[in-house]
């Protein structure tokens, strides 16, 4: 899986005029399943995302994770992240899990942020969303799992 994470002062998610999603500070996490992706590996994205170290201590240094800071977590599935683009000029998606396969890693995912972080927020997988940020640094960060 590909988490695209951003350090934000806030995010949103708004659908049809409509925020359905939004944190304070914390991570804005973009988030893509390649076909190989499976349980396991949406359950370690979840524990790298709150364990990543991205926040300033005292002196400056990132050395604070999200589960130190207790900020939000918004979450939003991006079937593009997983797109082959070193050819041509128009991206191939043949890399990208079927979207049956990604809508159930994406929800092992939350489940699994959930159930270790309080403030998860989540787009809605499928859908034409309008996401607002702003980028805290900037910071930001491409993990795998």
């Amino acid at each position: 899986m590909i988490g695209l994470l951003q350090r934000v002062t806030w995010a949103g998610v708004d659908i049809d005029g409509e925020t359905v999603a939004r944190v304070d500070a914390g991570l804005l996490v973009l988030v893509g399943v390649r076909p190989d992706d499976n349980p396991a590996t949406a359950r370690r994205l979840a524990e790298r995302l709150l364990t990543y170290r991205v926040f300033p201590d005292a002196d400056g240094r990132m050395s604070l994770a999200l589960a130190d800071t207790g900020g939000g977590l918004l979450l939003v599935p991006q079937f593009t992240l997983a797109a082959r683009t070193d050819k041509g000029t128009r991206a191939s998606f043949t890399s990208a899990a079927p979207p049956d396969q990604a809508r159930s890693l994406f929800e092992t995912l939350v489940t699994a942020a959930r159930e270790r972080h309080a403030d998860v927020q989540t787009g809605r997988f499928g859908a034409d969303m309008a996401v607002s940020l702003t980028n805290d640094g900037p910071v930001t960060f491409w993990l795998e799992t």
